[in-house]
Parts: structure tokens; sequence; C-alpha cells
């Protein structure tokens, strides 16, 4: 009942919030076809609305304290598929695809949408000029379902249910019968979906715009040595850098060394399988 309360609230101000000359931010929720843009205040003021304590924050890499409203309560009576994805935009072209059971909370981690009040900035991030805010999406007991660093996306513009990645994006999947087990580079697909496709494209599929397309017009199979390969992906700055590298380094915590190697027979596939422009 205070969830309704709070929601008939929050669509009667919205004609209000339309005309107006405020700069408030707003975070945009996109289900279906509905589509709803809640400011900052409207958020802070959800009755289910608490301050969460984040041991290990791996955008600020120390703990952190947030009031924040879960997931599940902004998304309570959307009808949503159970085969979709949610899918989170930030302002700077990082696109995360987050699976829906941990983003829900069904399965033991818990997805947030933490909220900067305009009264009580947070910090920079670490080597940045600017916060995580306004909108961040925050995880408790992340690691009870391998939720990684990319599924938290950081000045969060937008949060949407959509098709699975290779549903929207045919390209971006690995060719192989259905009937088999999953190949090395099948797995490797899920890898990439999950760490890099938050930055790159794939054949000219997705829609992060912080890196490169990692297919077109040249794959990185074909162009590094296997060695160099692997160490660019551990170690970026190692191998070449420059003023504008943005690319971490991959730790063996976010992806094992198994895991490497089903990501790398995942761009040799993905390198026969290049998509013509």
């Amino acid at each position: 009942m205070r969830f309704l309360v709070w929601l008939a609230a929050l669509l009667a101000l919205l004609p209000v919030c339309a005309g107006a000359q405020t700069a408030e931010p707003s975070l945009t929720l996109q289900i279906g076809d509905r589509r709803i843009a809640i400011a900052r205040s409207a958020l802070l003021a959800h009755p289910a609305a608490q301050d969460v304590e984040i041991a290990a924050d791996p955008s600020y890499k120390r703990a952190m304290r947030y009031r924040a409203v879960p997931l599940a309560a902004l998304l309570q009576g959307f009808a949503i598929p159970p085969d979709a994805t949610l899918e989170g935009k930030a302002t700077d072209g990082f696109v995360a695809q987050i699976p829906l059971k941990p983003a829900l909370g069904q399965g033991g981690a818990r997805a947030l949408v933490a909220v900067e009040a305009a009264a009580a900035p947070w910090p920079n991030l670490p080597g940045k000029s600017l916060s995580a805010g306004p909108f961040y999406l925050v995880w408790l007991d992340e690691k009870a379902q391998g939720i990684g660093p990319e599924q938290w996306p950081y000045q969060l513009a937008s949060l949407s249910i959509v098709q699975p990645p290779e549903r929207r994006w045919p390209q971006i999947a690995v060719r192989q019968n259905a009937k088999q087990p999953p190949t090395p580079a099948r797995r490797g697909q899920d890898v990439f979906v999950k760490h890099c496709f938050a930055c790159h494209r794939m054949n000219g599929g997705g829609e992060a715009a912080v890196g490169p397309d990692l297919n077109l017009p040249m794959n990185p199979t074909e162009y590094f040595q296997p060695q160099a390969l692997r160490r660019y992906l551990r170690d970026p700055a190692s191998v070449r850098t420059w003023p504008e590298q943005k690319m971490p380094p991959i730790s063996r915590d976010q992806i094992n060394d198994a895991e490497l190697e089903q990501l790398i027979a995942y761009l040799h596939q993905m390198a026969r399988q290049k998509a013509t422009r």
C-alpha cells in the first residue's frame, strides 16, 4: 500500500516536472512500452529507501554508505518477461547487461539504486573529477550470484528490461548446434557479455560507446600475438599506453585463467564470423 501511495504521488508530479525549469536529475525506467522518469527527490522519498553499507565498493575501492532503493521495489507492479535482461546505461556510454534474477533479488544477491542527495554529495571516484552519482546500481551479497564490477554501473541514466543480448544482436552469437554441449567459444561468449560488452560492441552489435568494436574492422586476435593478447587483457598498460586509455586491468578475481582462455576462444571464433558493414 505504501508503494501505491508513493507511485500515485509520483505520477501526480510528472506533468509538473515535465514543464518545470529544473535541473533535478532523474532516472529513467523502461519496461516494454512504459517509460517513466523518476526524480531524485522522489527516489529519496520512496517508502522502501534504506541506508546500506557496502564493505568493498568496486568503484570507490573502499567501504561506502548509501541511501538506496531496492530495484525490486522500483519494478514492483510491472509485467516482466522471465527470460528478460536488465540493461543499465550510464551517461559515459557504459552499458551493463545484468541477469534478471539477481537484479530482482532472486537467489541471494540484491540490487539497489543508490541516490546521491544534493545536500550530501559523494566523494569523487578515484582518479576522476566526478562522483558515482547521482544514481548508482549497487549490490548486497553480490558474490552469491557472481556479480562482477562491470555490473555496478555508476552515473546511471536509465534501467531497461530488454531481450537477452544474443537475441537483440544475433551477430554476437557463436554459431553452434544447440544440441551440442557448449564449446569453449560459446562459454567465452558469456564471459564477453558479462565483462566486455559494457564497453565494447561486437560485430556492430551492442550499445556501448566506451571502447572500440572488437571485431570490426579487425579482431584483437588478428593483430596481437597470443601471449601479447593475454598480457594486454590482464594489464593493458604493460603493452601500450596513451593519454585517454580507459581499459583497466582484468584480475583473476574477475576472470580466472580458464575464463580468459574461453574469452580468447570466443574472439577467435568471431574473427571467423565477421559481419559485413
